[in-house]
């Protein structure tokens, strides 16, 4: 089982957004039958079955192991992953494009930028899977608090003049042996109070 892995075909992420099928899918971080499924849920082990096979058959669900039961053999499955990410993949047609509109203070372009990094890292994720191959990847996370909005600013102005002080050190346009990488550095303000909850200073004008 993965920690997390992203779900890039429409169908499978239709099938997680399904409230039933997500509840299984929480359960199923442990091998479980469809019986131990249904004592826990309270749903019908026929229901309960049913909503399996779609998971299983979206990839979302493998079987692990199987056991008698009096005269039934009984399936032990578990959720291919502990987490899913839906990549904008799966909404092909609409997902952002950040290249069309670039604004580095804008809410908007940063959550483009975020969708664009969903999907290129999953798309590697998938591929260095299938593969057998690692991927080669850095991620930061940190938090700053800023006295005031001053401090931000001036923040923001020396972010960017050391790290592209560092792109143009590093970026060699020659290096015919070399990979193309994408750096994304991003700047927000921390949710406190739960999803949607937002700090007044933060509201994008």
């Amino acid at each position: 089982m993965f920690d997390v892995t992203v779900i890039e075909d429409p169908a499978a992420a239709a099938a997680t957004l399904d409230p039933v099928r997500g509840r299984l899918l929480a359960e199923l971080t442990e091998p479980a039958s469809a019986a131990m499924l249904a004592a826990r849920t309270g749903l019908p082990r026929q229901k309960v079955n049913y909503h399996l096979r779609a998971l299983e058959r979206h990839g979302l669900v493998e079987l692990v192991g199987e056991r008698r039961k009096g005269n039934m053999t009984e399936r032990l499955v578990r959720a291919t992953a502990a987490s899913y990410v839906i990549s904008p993949l799966a909404l092909a047609a609409l997902q952002p494009d950040p290249d069309r509109y670039r604004d580095a203070v804008s809410a908007r372009w940063l959550l483009a930028l975020a969708a664009r990094l969903v999907r290129d890292v999953g798309t590697l994720v998938t591929g260095a899977a299938r593969a057998r191959k690692r991927l080669a990847t850095y991620a930061l996370d940190g938090e700053v608090r800023f006295a005031s909005a001053a401090d931000r600013a001036a923040f923001i102005g020396e972010l960017t003049e050391t790290v592209g002080g560092l792109v143009r050190k590093y970026h060699d346009p020659s290096g015919g042996g070399g990979r193309d990488h994408r750096v994304v550095i991003a700047v927000h303000p921390k949710v406190k109070d739960g999803v949607g909850a937002v700090p007044p200073h933060a509201i994008e004008n």
